[in-house]
Formats: C-alpha cells, sequence, structure tokens
C-alpha cells in the first residue's frame, strides 16, 4: 500500500475487484502454481491488505518493508517451502503459461539451476516476471548478500554472481524481444489507466486473457499502447546501473 509513485495501487479496481486479486487470480491460474502466499509487509497501513487476503481465503505473511530478501526466506519458512517462485504484485497482466514455462523448465533442470527466471535477459514483454528460486539457493543469498539493492530486490545476489549459482534463462519462444517496447507493470497513473482499458476490452469476453491475446488487442487498437508507452523499458536497474555488472544500459531507461 505503500508504493511512493501510485499509493494503494494494488488495491485499484480492475473489472470490478482490486489489482491484487486479479493477480492473485491469474497465478492461481498457473497449473504448478503451488502454495500462492501473498508476503506484505508490517507496516500499519498495509493491515488493509491482511483484511483483503482474509476475505478472500487467501494466505498472507507479513515481513520486513524494506528488506525483502528478509520477507520472502522468512515466509518459504513459515510455509515449507522448498521451491520459492518470486512474482511481483504489479504484473497484473501476468500470463499464467508463462509462470508455467519458466517453472517446469526449472523443474525439468533441477539437477542444472539453482535459479531460473525469463529475466536475465528479458525477453517477454515487462510485467512478466517470474523468478523460481531453489530454498537452498535462497537461504545463501539471506545470509550472504548485505548490499541495500541486493536486499530490497530479493534475488540480485543470485544473478549477480553467475560464478557461485547455475543461473538458467527461459527466453520467448516468439524470437521477440518485448522487454524494452511493451510494458505490462503498474508503478504510475498511465500504467494503471493502460491495465484498466486492457482489463476492460478482455476480461468480460474471456477472463484468462492471455499474451497473444493482449498483442493481438494492441495491434487492433494501437492507441492503447501509447497510453503508457513514455515508461516503456523504465526499471529498477536505472538507479544502480553502476552497482549491478550483469546489468547494461541498454536494459533500462532513464526518465
Amino acid at each position: 500500500m505503500g508504493s511512493t509513485r501510485l499509493p494503494g495501487k494494488v488495491l485499484l479496481p480492475l473489472a470490478g475487484m482490486p489489482l491484487l486479486f486479479r493477480i492473485y487470480e491469474r497465478v492461481s491460474a498457473a497449473q504448478h502454481s503451488g502454495v500462492i502466499v501473498i508476503a506484505v509487509t508490517e507496516e500499519k497501513n498495509d493491515d488493509e491488505l491482511v483484511k483483503f487476503c482474509k476475505d478472500n481465503n487467501i494466505l498472507c505473511f507479513r515481513g520486513d518493508s524494506e528488506d525483502l530478501l528478509d520477507r520472502h526466506y522468512k515466509a518459504a519458512i513459515e510455509f515449507n517451502a522448498d521451491i520459492v517462485v518470486k512474482i511481483p504484485s504489479d504484473c497484473p497482466l501476468i500470463d499464467p503459461e508463462v509462470i508455467d514455462k519458466v517453472i517446469m523448465y526449472y523443474i525439468n533442470n533441477q539437477n542444472k539451476f539453482d535459479f531460473v527466471s525469463n529475466l536475465h535477459p528479458a525477453s517477454y514483454p515487462d510485467g512478466n516476471d517470474v523468478e523460481v528460486i531453489s530454498f537452498s539457493t535462497l537461504e545463501i543469498a539471506w545470509n550472504k548478500a548485505q548490499r541495500l539493492l541486493e536486499r530490497e530486490h530479493t534475488t540480485p545476489f543470485i544473478w549477480e554472481n553467475p560464478d557461485k549459482f547455475r543461473i538458467g534463462n527461459v527466453i520467448w519462444e516468439s524470437g521477440l524481444d518485448y522487454s524494452m517496447t511493451h510494458r505490462f507493470t503498474i508503478d504510475y497513473k498511465e500504467d494503471y489507466d493502460f491495465i484498466k482499458a486492457v482489463y476492460d476490452e478482455l476480461y468480460h469476453v474471456k477472463k484468462l486473457f492471455t499474451l497473444k491475446d493482449i498483442l493481438n488487442l494492441l495491434d487492433e487498437k494501437s492507441e492503447l499502447k501509447k497510453i503508457n508507452e513514455k515508461y516503456a523499458g523504465v526499471n529498477w536497474y536505472r538507479n544502480h546501473l553502476s552497482e549491478l555488472k550483469t546489468i547494461n544500459p541498454n536494459q533500462t531507461k532513464l526518465i
């Protein structure tokens, strides 16, 4: 609830329900989603999210507001996780099929990888973020990560150290790279306007609309993509380029 750029964004309405419910709905639709836990902060203003979870019979865990690595690690302990799948709560257009694809790539290659994502490098439209981590790898990161960005963003200690961890990546099978051109995540008012427009167009026709459905809609109504186009490619990397050795300037945009 304490988002600085768009306060309360996770409860903004989409097709008659809060954004957080819509992302839960989409994550739940993945065949391999497992036990789903919403990991919120201990801040007073997140009491509303705890009530939301209780009212909707959704598992919830409360942890540190700044140290997300600590929050996710302790949530994993609380729910006896062998594998942790991290999906940001600002991705209400995430495709369940993409979630399954990344999870299955990890499962089918557990003897090869400690960490698998579709982000290093990214190729899917921003907002389809899936990271799969073995609990033992998460525990190593929790014990050893010291930099603020490593604690705040949970996984950088892992993917920034390919000499210490076996890193796998899932590339969009289309052969396209829309990671810097298509923005399906929410940080700004324009992002919400775009996502709401997509839900208004597609949800009542097909509740679990896919990535392909969204792209087809944008081909038909190109004006929708323009709503938040100025923020395409904007991500948290932009503030840490001097600190990140595996990220280059072409993977982010300054504003």
